[in-house]
């Protein structure tokens, strides 16, 4: 199979990472809107009409699948892209949701969604939580987490005091849904603040437990075939991806 990865920038890095290691697709496209991101902080139809401009650029490829690596795009244009698309299209939060589900067996348990703005006044996650039979979330809206870690910042004293600002009122939580595909790679420090007694939740796990439940996968791929595009500066985007996902100089 052929599969599409689209984001607002280079978060959805994380989830071809995720990808790559379980070897799922012989051929993996991704694109970043790098000349637009973020879109956590706009609203709802410009989110939808960039999905959607996106859309276009991946049907000059002969994808199986397209997954919408960006919260903020799966909360806000994923039926819409759903609708125009001649391939499948999947999203991230309602995987997430299923892998807190698994994860989290107390319907009482206390789950922090962390995400951007606009993902978590779309209240996506809530809602699909409530639904599952959750009864205590809570969303935060961590937008300075993503140009620290674009910084290449995992780790260290800016970190420590931004996840201080956030998280110094709160409990901590019996699950983090890691709600922005950059979290993951600060994962182990969001990890570490909370001793490590939370259950961490991010989209690539997430979202191949979801494919391997409803897709049939024969074969392994071990190297696969990868192109990386992005609406502005693309060579800092396979920089970036040959950084995160230990990639050969010539990609």
């Amino acid at each position: 199979m052929k599969v599409g990865v689209f984001d607002s920038g280079i978060g959805g890095l994380t989830v071809v990472k995720s990808l790559l290691e379980h070897q799922l697709f012989e051929e993996i496209i991704y694109f970043g809107d790098t000349a637009r991101v973020p879109y956590g902080v706009k609203d709802k139809n410009t989110i939808v009409r960039y999905s959607l401009e996106a859309l276009e650029f991946f049907k000059n490829f002969e994808i199986d699948l397209l997954i919408t690596a960006c919260n903020t795009v799966s909360a806000y244009a994923l039926e819409e892209m759903k609708a125009q698309a001649p391939f499948h299209v999947i999203g991230v939060v309602e995987p997430g949701i299923i892998a807190a589900k698994n994860a989290l067996s107390d319907p009482n348990a206390n789950i922090l969604v962390l995400g951007t703005k606009a993902t978590v006044n779309s209240k996506a996650y809530e809602n699909l939580l409530h639904q599952q039979g959750f009864t205590n979330t809570t969303a935060k809206a961590t937008g300075l987490f993503v140009p620290i870690i674009e910084e290449g910042l995992f780790e260290g004293e800016i970190l420590e005091s931004t996840m201080h600002h956030y998280f110094g009122n709160l409990d901590c939580p019996d699950g983090i849904i890691l709600g922005c595909t950059h979290f993951p790679l600060i994962s182990q420090a969001i990890g570490n603040y909370f001793d490590n007694k939370s259950i961490l939740i991010h989209s690539g796990e997430a979202i191949v437990e979801h494919l391997e439940s409803h897709y049939e996968f024969t074969h392994k791929h071990p190297h696969p075939k990868l192109k990386f595009f992005a609406s502005e500066n693309p060579e800092a985007l396979r920089s970036t991806a040959r950084q995160w996902l230990n990639l050969p100089d010539e990609i």
